[in-house]
């Protein structure tokens, strides 16, 4: 079966949590076998010669578009809108390895075929909000699904269209985002209502989405959770003895970073309000421990509040604070495990997630965990993580210092989170998605997901795992 996925977040030069969930999801259907299209918004057009489409596709990865201002970009929205009201045909792009590509993996997966529509993503969005209407794309000899991984204005043409819809947090935290939540509300229910079937990544979030829209088909919702692909950061291998692993890690730990084993703390994350950063430097300084914490991630929307703390009084970082904190806003994903492995422990005390991708990496590698009792935080950590209320600063301070101070907890934690981690296995996730594709419909003209209004809800079909 040939599978085609969206390059929205995938394009992104410093990835996102949705770039992860991508990539994973691309591999894993190329393990189980299943032929992958991908489709991007990189601008080459049909008059380009085949010839060159691959150098400006790679090129155009990291290009931003010109910028219109005024007249022009009023005039340049009105033409690609008059054209999209007929839909689009994508742009193949050659796969004959001309391009070098190898060092653009994490953003361009193995694929079998390559598709771009420029600036799609961005006319898709213009297009539901004046016509409320998802703009249509047509590839050649299409593939059976279509797994959007991320809830775009978009239906391909041909294929079973799939929604992943991660979470609700624009509408159950609105004032933790900027998103238009008219706007989100009204996407949200298109896709439910034009999709052949829904993708979510926690029971949470799968109950959220039946809580919020009633008439949304309980059987046309699977939660397929997520997973962690293999290791390939740089890490000495499985055959390696454990004597090695550890002498490997410290080097890089010590020639990266300039820290120790089990020196250190670690968030890593987006930097935005949901993430509850500022609770965890709050809780941080009131601990009172001499183990650093280290912060990696980027600062995103409302993050002022935040990182408040981090820059002390009139922009001039507090003394404490710069001995004690440490912050990257980005690291390559090689180095970024390696800190993960390294830590004493991972921090996440979000507010909301509708996955909570962290928590399960760390666990996958060992590393003790310390996250919220929110959301779906708690069906990823199971037991193997210490709990808190994130919106205490003092239980996540306690929380800290137990971490810093018990070894036999630590050890604990690290072992039940290994255990716990291989709930979400590559080989469980893949069974998942296979079992979803099954479910979808044969045709992909499916009345979609909403029940009739007057029909009312049936029962859930679908066994969720323990």
């Amino acid at each position: 079966m040939r599978i085609g996925i969206d390059g929205f977040n995938l394009a992104m030069p410093n990835g996102s949590g949705v770039a992860t969930y991508a990539r994973t999801l691309a591999w894993s259907l190329g393990v189980m076998g299943h032929d992958v299209d991908l489709l991007y918004g990189v601008p080459v057009g049909h008059r380009v010669p085949a010839e060159l489409r691959d150098v400006l596709f790679f090129d155009g990865l990291d290009r931003q578009p010109p910028s219109r201002r005024g007249a022009a970009r009023r005039l340049a929205a009105l033409g690609g809108g008059i054209g999209d009201l007929f839909g689009r045909r994508a742009v193949e792009i050659p796969l004959d390895g001309r391009v070098l590509s190898a060092g653009l993996r994490h953003r361009v997966p193995p694929c079998a075929r390559l598709f771009t529509s420029a600036d799609v993503f961005e006319a898709a969005a213009r297009h539901f909000r004046r016509h409320g209407r998802f703009l249509r794309i047509r590839l050649p000899d299409p593939p059976d699904i279509m797994h959007w991984t991320y809830p775009l204005p978009l239906h391909l043409e041909g294929a079973r269209n799939i929604y992943t819809i991660h979470d609700l947090v624009p509408l159950r935290l609105p004032y933790t985002s900027l998103e238009n939540k008219r706007y989100h509300y009204r996407l949200l229910k298109a896709c439910l209502r034009g999709g052949d079937h829904v993708c979510t990544v926690s029971d949470a979030s799968r109950a959220d989405l039946l809580a919020m829209f009633p008439r949304l088909d309980p059987a046309c919702v699977t939660n397929t959770w997520q997973a962690v692909m293999p290791a390939g950061d740089g890490e000495a291998g499985d055959d390696a003895d454990s004597e090695d692993r550890a002498s490997r890690l410290s080097a890089r730990l010590a020639s990266m970073f300039e820290l120790a084993p089990q020196g250190y703390f670690l968030y890593f994350g987006a930097i935005e309000p949901k993430k509850n950063v500022g609770r965890l430097v709050e809780a941080y300084l009131a601990a009172q421990v001499r183990t650093p914490l280290v912060i990696v991630g980027a600062r995103a929307w409302k993050s002022e509040a935040e990182v408040r703390l981090l820059q002390g009084d009139a922009g001039r970082q507090l003394r404490s604070v710069g001995e004690r904190i440490r912050r990257y806003d980005y690291l390559p994903r090689d180095w970024l495990m390696t800190l993960v492995r390294g830590a004493r422990a991972v921090a996440f005390p979000s507010l909301y997630e509708g996955f909570g991708l962290p928590v399960l990496e760390a666990m996958s590698v060992g590393t003790p965990v310390l996250t919220s009792r929110a959301a779906s935080l708690p069906e990823v950590a199971g037991d193997a993580a210490l709990l808190v209320d994130p919106y205490r600063v003092d239980e996540i301070a306690q929380g800290i210092r137990r971490l810093d101070s018990d070894d036999a907890l630590r050890a604990a934690l690290a072992a039940a989170g290994l255990r716990q981690a291989r709930r979400f296995a590559p080989e469980l996730y893949q069974r998942r998605l296979r079992d979803m594709y099954a479910r979808v419909p044969r045709s992909p003209h499916s009345p979609g997901c909403l029940l009739p209004a007057d029909a009312g809800r049936r029962p859930d079909p679908i066994p969720q795992e323990p």
